[in-house]
């Protein structure tokens, strides 16, 4: 078990040697400008990945078309319709550059720790309420992305919590705290391949039941602290070995939890380095962004494309959907 947001210490080995994916390259700002620097550039660059096989009409699936010059709209030669490169995605209605746009996914992708909304601000020069709402939208195509890509192999899973200190119990129920399950998929080297993150009601059996049917693969080895919760894998069609170490200091530093043990530190130091405060609504989308760019980290320079891609696949998400409000506004 972890808190999130509390002092705890993490068992932290040091490996002098260097880090293939740490010290990758990337995509620097400059190859950024080059690429991808213009109107133009990001116009194209969107076209391609939308219809990489060409343009073809939302209306009648005509593949004959021509573009209006002046305001980058395709218009289909057979029934005369219009579309927007950015119509139906989750760019939809946007009045900022798709330059702008792209700045953005890029600062958001290129960071380990991520940038808030208030960064964003300042380095794209809009309002804090624009860089809010392209923050979550980003954040939302993440976490669409994710969340039906379950784990496979030897998984390490752990109860933990996010929340600041503030007064109540501590540990397991705290109150005002969001609790979540963190996995860690591991290779037969016991390196880290994959992360899942996963926001739950409380750790009881029938929420574990759920989750491990949606995040687990069947024949899948989960090692988990003994949580009793945690014997509900067994419903995935998974293997459970439960290691009880007691919990506290002993868990931190079992060997078997090492991974999920270091990925939790992280997440706790990128959140702290961050972001201020997080609403609990908003939880699993901060969870998904740091999953996201883990399980892409191999290649960071794919990343941005990879996102987008995605992107103009995920349909749009006016302000109140993206508030998580029930209705739209009068």
């Amino acid at each position: 078990m972890s808190i999130i947001g509390e002092n705890t210490n993490i068992f932290m080995v040091i490996d002098m040697a260097q880090n293939n994916v740490q010290f990758q390259k990337g995509m620097s700002l400059t190859e950024f400008i080059d690429a991808y620097g213009s109107e133009d550039q990001c116009f194209d660059a969107l076209f391609a990945w939308r219809w990489p096989d060409g343009f073809y009409c939302p209306g009648c699936g005509s593949q004959s078309c021509c573009q209006l010059s002046g305001r980058k709209l395709m218009q289909c030669n057979k029934c005369h319709k219009q579309t927007s490169i950015t119509a139906g995605t989750i760019f939809s209605a946007t009045k900022l550059p798709l330059k702008t746009w792209f700045l953005g996914i890029y600062f958001v992708t290129q960071d380990k720790k991520g940038v808030s909304s208030l960064e964003l601000m300042r380095k794209l020069g809009i309002s804090y309420k624009a860089a809010w709402r392209m923050k979550h939208k980003v954040m939302q195509v993440m976490q669409e992305r994710d969340e039906n890509k379950p784990l496979f192999g030897f998984v390490e899973i752990d109860d933990a919590y996010l929340g600041g200190v503030r007064s109540g119990k501590r540990g397991r129920g705290a109150e005002n705290k969001t609790p979540f399950v963190a996995a860690v998929q591991t290779t037969d080297q016991s390196q880290p391949e994959a992360i899942k993150l996963s926001v739950v009601q409380s750790f009881s059996t029938e929420e574990i039941k759920a989750w491990a049917e949606k995040a687990l693969s069947p024949g899948s080895t989960v090692i988990s602290d003994g949580l009793p919760c945690f014997n509900a894998v067994s419903s995935a069609q998974c293997e459970h070995d439960r290691i009880v170490c007691g919990g506290g200091k002993a868990s931190v530093e079992e060997p078997e939890f090492y991974w999920v043990n270091t990925l939790l530190g992280n997440l706790k130091s990128a959140i702290r380095g961050t972001y201020h405060s997080i609403k609990p609504k908003y939880v699993q989308r901060y969870l998904t962004e740091f999953e996201y760019r883990f399980n892409r980290r191999f290649n960071l320079r794919t990343i941005l494309p990879r996102l987008s891609y995605v992107a103009l696949r995920t349909p749009p998400m006016p302000e109140w959907m993206l508030r998580g409000l029930r209705k739209g506004p009068n």
